[in-house]
């Protein structure tokens, strides 16, 4: 059972490096969001437009 997990982890490590980082792609998209939630605030968001 340790063997099979090890294995697995080694398995794991070996990534092929031109992937980009996943914690890169999490942020930056995170940012996007962020920066689109504020335009939506700033430009008026629940104003009433009766």
């Amino acid at each position: 059972m340790l063997n099979a997990f090890t294995i697995a982890l080694a398995a794991e490590e070996s990534v092929n490096e031109s992937v980009p980082n996943h914690w890169l792609i999490g942020g930056i998209t995170l940012a996007i969001l962020l920066v689109l939630l504020g335009g939506l605030l700033f430009f008026g968001a629940g104003r009433e437009h009766s």
